[in-house]
């Protein structure tokens, strides 16, 4: 049963202003990402960058100089299913209007799936294997999709029905 009462704290910056920040719809994807998967307290810390940004951040922990969509960090204390938890994400907003054009959805729905993309990962996804990467997208697009945003991540589907004659 998901918790009742959420105690779920959204901090948001923004370094990169080429994207139409929606606060209250960010914090309604985190509190229903939140809320999903029984988390009833939880601090979100997300940074937007551009892509220069987001290299030195990947180079400082070791990733290299490269650049991405979204880093992803559990900074919690406690292991402990219920405790609070603490995320960090840094979400690649230049990207992210790179992608939207080339997926033809809006940039709001492509940062919306990297915030997705990256809790997942803190609440114990992974996608190194095809099939955990499929379980984690369908996972995705299933959030995106409830909330208004419609298949995100699986975009292919989408451009295939609309050829049929289907609507998503």
């Amino acid at each position: 049963m998901p918790p009742a009462n959420q105690d779920i704290v959204v901090q948001i910056a923004t370094e990169f202003d080429g994207l139409n920040v929606h606060r209250p719809g960010i914090e309604r994807l985190v509190a229903a990402v939140c809320k999903r998967f029984e988390l009833a307290a939880a601090t979100v810390s997300i940074a937007i960058v551009d892509d220069d940004r987001f290299r030195e951040v990947n180079d400082r922990f070791g990733a290299g100089k490269y650049t991405s969509d979204c880093l992803s960090f559990d900074l919690s204390e406690d292991a402990k299913p219920q405790s609070a938890k603490l995320f960090e994400l840094v979400l690649n907003g230049e990207m992210a209007v790179k992608q939207a054009n080339l997926r033809n959805h809006s940039s709001e729905a492509e940062l919306a799936l990297y915030i997705t993309h990256g809790l997942l990962h803190n609440l114990g996804f992974d996608d190194s294997t095809e099939s955990q990467a499929k379980e984690m997208h369908d996972t995705e697009d299933e959030i995106l999709q409830q909330l208004g945003y419609g298949l995100v991540y699986n975009t292919h589907i989408k451009t295939e029905q609309r050829k049929r004659g289907t609507d998503v």
